[in-house]
C-alpha cells in the first residue's frame, strides 16, 4: 500500500514537471511576426512590347514654287487649316491669261473652219486633204489652249490634301523661283509613328493590333491607335523589324517630331496576378512566402512558382498558386519556413505602405485578417 501510494506520488511529481515544462516553453514561444499579405487573384492581363519613336504626319509635303514668278495673292497665314484643292498662293499670271486668251480665239476659229470644211467634203466640194489639214489645225490649237492653261495652273499653288500648315516663307510681291520653299502641310488628324522593335516578337506581331502611346509634354495622358503594317524586311544588323503605327489625334495634341513612349498590347487573357513584391528569387527560380491558416492564425510556407509575364507592380503566375492564398509582400526578410506569422494588413491594390501600417491590424487569434 505504502509503494502504491509512492508510485502515484512519483507520477504526479512528473506530471506537475511535464506541465511546468509547457508552461515554460509556451512562454519562451516567440511571438508571431507581423506580416502584410496580398491575395492571389485573377486578372485582366496582357504581354506588352515598349518601344520609342518620332512622330511624323501621316501625310506631309513642302510646297514649293514651279515657276519665276511674283507672287500676288496669299490665302492662308501661319498655321492655318486649310482644305483639300483649296488656292494658297496666286502668281502673276496677266501675260499668261492674256495667251490663253488668244489661244482660245485661235481654237475657236480653227474649229469653225473645220466644221466648215467638214460639210463641203460631205456634199463632195472639199478634198480629203483639205478636210484633215482644217482638223489638224483645230488639234494644234486645242493643245496650245491646254498647254498654257497648265503653264497658269503652275501659278496657282493648292493644298494637295487637307491640313495644317506651317510657317509662311513668302510675302506679296515676292520674287519666287522653282523650289523655292513656300511652307509645309500636314495632315494630322492621324500620326504615323515607326517603332524597331526586335523580331523575336514578329510572330505576335499583327496589324490591327491594339497601341497605347505617352509623350513627356502631356505627363501621364495615353494616346491610343493600332499597327497599320509590318515592314517586310527585318535589320540584319540589330535583329529589328520595322512595325508603323498610327495614332488618333483629334484633338489635335501630337506634332511631328515628338518623341513617344509606345507599348503595343498582345494576347490579351485572365491570370492569376500577385504584387511583384512578393517574389523571392533564388538563381533562375522564383518562390513565395505562402501564409497558411493554421489553428486559428497563420504560418509561413515557402513555394516555389512559375512566372509569366510582368507589369508595372504584377507578375503574372503560371503555377504554383491557388486563387486566394495569401502571398507575404512585406515582412518576408524576417520570417522564416514555418514561423508563424500575424497579419498586419492585407494588400487589396491601390494602398500605399504607409496606409497599410495604419490599418486595422489582423486579428489572427481568430484566423481573421
Amino acid at each position: 500500500m505504502e509503494k502504491r501510494t509512492q508510485d502515484i506520488i512519483g507520477i504526479g511529481r512528473w506530471v506537475l514537471l511535464l506541465g511546468l515544462f509547457a508552461a515554460a516553453l509556451a512562454i519562451a514561444a516567440p511571438p508571431p511576426t507581423p506580416v502584410i499579405a496580398a491575395a492571389v487573384r485573377v486578372a485582366p492581363f496582357e504581354d506588352r512590347i515598349e518601344a520609342l519613336g518620332t512622330l511624323r504626319a501621316n501625310e506631309s509635303v513642302t510646297l514649293t514654287a514651279s515657276v519665276t514668278e511674283t507672287v500676288n495673292e496669299l490665302h492662308f497665314d501661319d498655321g492655318d487649316r486649310v482644305q483639300s484643292g483649296q488656292v494658297l498662293v496666286e502668281m502673276t499670271s496677266d501675260e499668261e491669261q492674256a495667251l490663253l486668251n488668244e489661244a482660245r480665239a485661235s481654237l475657236e476659229e480653227a474649229d469653225r473652219q473645220y466644221r466648215r470644211v467638214q460639210s463641203l467634203a460631205t456634199q463632195g466640194t472639199a478634198s480629203k486633204s483639205l478636210l484633215d489639214e482644217r482638223q489638224r489645225e483645230s488639234q494644234t490649237a486645242l493643245a496650245r489652249v491646254v498647254a498654257i492653261e497648265s503653264r497658269l495652273a503652275d501659278r496657282l499653288i493648292k493644298a494637295p490634301f487637307a491640313g495644317v500648315v506651317g510657317l509662311r516663307n513668302i510675302s506679296v510681291g515676292a520674287l519666287v523661283e522653282p523650289g523655292d520653299r513656300i511652307t509645309t502641310l500636314d495632315d494630322d488628324a492621324v500620326m504615323k509613328l515607326d517603332l524597331a522593335v526586335p523580331s523575336v516578337h514578329l510572330a505576335s506581331l499583327l496589324p490591327g493590333l491594339g497601341v497605347v502611346a505617352t509623350a513627356r509634354a502631356y505627363g501621364e495622358r495615353k494616346f491610343t491607335g493600332e499597327v497599320r503594317s509590318i515592314d517586310s524586311r527585318v535589320d540584319p544588323v540589330t535583329r529589328s523589324v520595322v512595325v508603323r503605327v498610327l495614332l488618333n489625334n483629334p484633338q489635335r495634341l501630337l506634332k511631328p517630331g515628338m518623341l513617344m513612349q509606345v507599348t503595343l498590347r498582345q494576347n490579351p487573357r485572365q491570370t492569376r496576378v500577385i504584387p511583384e513584391s512578393a517574389l523571392m528569387p533564388t538563381g533562375r527560380d522564383q518562390f513565395v512566402l505562402v501564409a497558411k491558416p493554421h489553428e486559428g492564425g497563420h504560418k509561413a510556407e515557402r513555394r516555389q512558382i512559375q512566372i509569366g509575364s510582368r507589369r508595372p507592380g504584377e507578375v503574372e503566375v503560371v503555377s504554383g498558386l491557388l486563387e486566394g492564398e495569401l502571398v507575404i509582400t512585406h515582412g518576408a526578410q524576417r520570417v522564416r519556413p514555418g514561423d508563424t506569422v500575424a497579419l498586419r494588413a492585407v494588400d487589396e491594390g491601390g494602398q500605399t505602405l504607409s496606409e497599410l501600417f495604419q490599418s486595422r491590424p489582423s486579428t489572427d487569434a481568430a484566423g481573421e485578417p
